[in-house]
């Protein structure tokens, strides 16, 4: 009876407090991903089911990635211009037609063009999830909030890269129209439940500047956070680029580096929610700074890991638990750094962050373990994740505790909603005092 209370205290304290609206957000998110079969298994399809070269394949996963580049910042200025909600249904409608048309797409200049559509309109959902998590729940929230969105992200897609495989062996066809049907259903739940978040009061009738597109990349604070991020998604790309290939030149089998990455997935989805609630009532400068130096030398331990598989599990195991801990309290960042009608702008540009990362990270990684072998490249991700973490402890030494205060004393983070659409959908108790976060 004890176990149990204090379970039921655990969810409370996890989950409770949050607007009903985030729940089908969260819903949506969950089942979008439990239907992402296409994504991993793209470049086998090509390769082992079309007979296309590696070559070909990945020139389809680099256009797949500069539409999701492209998009970052297309869909960011959309979500503010024209709102969340649409901006939303239409990636998510975007992505389930053009999934469908790929599947029975034929020809190499006819598979890159709707593969690169496809990247752009699956990549188009982030700015505005985001922007509409940072409407909804207040500062003090949205640490759990994003980390619950998270640990939705990674639970579904390890659910559906686990059954995957097993629907590609009735045709990869069948995973094409399911991933297109689960992403249609998404829409229709985000149609009927979610509202539009999108303040009305233009931002010229308020105390807050109007900012354009510019303006977020002259937000030399921002910026340094996007700079920093972009250093780390570089060396999170390794984990599914160098490392398996690595571990292969090591004698590592295939099936042992499924194994040792699967770990990754299994620790989010069960140490998401624990860590969050000890990381809530913390300092989030030092979270950042300590998240980087598990990331950076979580990869960095490879270097000795030499023909271990339990080694390199241990490696995914350290920087595992710095994504953790990195992920949400950086997301609650960026959502308080983000002044209230340009968080769709503010969320673009750092999603560009991790798109640029896919380009340069696999090609950059492959460089270095080509000519430069192994110690420089794991080594090398060492001094990444130690320069992020000395980056995030000097941000917030410049800019005191106070969170989303900019240097001059500008306060970007959002008061309690006034305007009619937002009242609507915000929680309506007070954030207890001890979830109150940290400013970085």
């Amino acid at each position: 009876m004890l176990v149990t209370a204090r379970f039921r205290r655990m969810i409370q304290e996890t989950a409770g407090g949050l607007p009903r609206q985030f729940w089908w957000l969260w819903v949506s998110t969950l089942v979008n991903r439990l239907g992402a079969f296409v994504v991993p298994f793209l470049s086998l399809y090509l390769t082992s089911n079309r007979g296309y070269s590696v070559t070909y394949a990945g020139v389809v996963a680099a256009l797949f990635g500069l539409g999701a580049a492209v998009s970052s910042i297309v869909a960011g200025v959309l979500t503010d211009r024209i709102g969340r909600r649409p901006t939303l249904l239409a990636a998510q409608l975007g992505t389930a037609l053009f999934t469908a048309v790929l599947g029975f797409s034929d020809g190499q200049v006819t598979i890159a063009v709707v593969a690169f559509l496809v990247g752009f309109f699956n990549n188009a959902t982030r700015p505005a999830v985001s922007a509409i998590i940072a409407d909804i729940v207040p500062s003090a929230d949205r640490v759990r909030a994003y980390s619950l969105n998270f640990w939705a992200i990674n639970l579904g897609f390890g659910l559906s890269s686990a059954v995957a495989g097993l629907i590609a062996t009735h045709g990869y066809l069948t995973l094409f129209l399911l991933d297109a049907v689960s992403t249609a259903l998404c829409a229709v739940v985000i149609f009927v439940r979610i509202p539009e978040t999108k303040p009305d009061t233009p931002a010229t009738k308020t105390d807050e500047p109007a900012v354009g597109l510019g303006g977020v990349f002259r937000d030399r604070r921002f910026m340094a956070v996007v700079g920093l991020t972009l250093l780390l998604a570089l060396v999170m790309q390794q984990g599914s680029t160098t490392l398996p290939v690595d571990m292969g030149l090591q004698g590592v089998t295939p099936t042992e580096y499924g194994l040792v990455i699967g770990l990754n997935g299994l620790l989010i989805v069960l140490l998401q929610i624990p860590l969050t609630r000890w990381v809530e009532n913390r300092s989030r400068s030092a979270m950042l700074a300590a998240a980087s130096l598990f990331i950076g030398w979580g990869f960095g331990m490879t270097a000795l890991a030499g023909s271990s598989a339990w080694f390199y599990a241990f490696t995914v195991a350290v920087w595992t638990i710095g994504e953790i801990l990195y992920t949400p309290t950086l997301m609650s960042l960026i959502a308080e750094l983000s002044p209230t009608h340009a968080r769709g702008r503010y969320q673009g540009v750092y999603s560009l962050s991790w798109s640029l990362a896919s380009f340069v990270g696999p090609a950059v990684g492959g460089v270095l373990l080509e000519r430069a072998g192994g110690g420089a490249l794991w080594g090398a991700c060492g001094v990444c994740g130690t320069v992020a973490a000395a980056g995030y402890l000097a941000l917030g030494k410049r800019t005191g505790a106070a969170p989303g205060v900019r240097p001059g004393g500008a306060v970007v983070a959002v008061p309690a909603p006034t305007t009619a659409a937002a009242t609507a959908v915000a929680p309506e108790p007070a954030p207890k005092p001890e979830q109150a976060a940290t400013g970085a």
